[in-house]
């Protein structure tokens, strides 16, 4: 499932970020979790996929959300998730050497 979650950021990412001031609805993360910082990658069709800087338990960390509207309410149906600069610069690696084949 995070293969769906690049998909949708890698098809969105050439339309440009949607910023947290054009999107009036908050994020439908737990309440234990602090929103520092987000933005929206594509939010259409039932879909919602959201990167952010979050805090919890007293630790920051980086994740990539996807939900799905069922019954009017956001249902989040997948999460990764960041908690080092260390994992970050893999991924980061990892997908930019898959982008390049795009």
């Amino acid at each position: 499932m995070f293969a769906l979650v690049l998909n949708v950021y890698v098809f969105n990412f050439c339309k440009g970020f949607v910023s947290k001031s054009d999107v009036e609805e908050p994020l439908p993360v737990s309440d234990m979790v602090k929103v520092l910082r987000y933005q929206t990658l594509f939010k259409g069709g039932g879909w919602w996929a959201a990167v952010g800087l979050f805090e919890a338990f007293g630790r920051r960390h980086i994740a990539l959300y996807l939900w799905f509207r069922r019954d009017g309410f956001w249902k989040r149906r997948q999460k990764f998730v960041f908690r080092s600069r260390d994992e970050w610069d893999k991924a980061k690696k990892a997908i930019e050497s898959l982008a390049a084949e795009l």
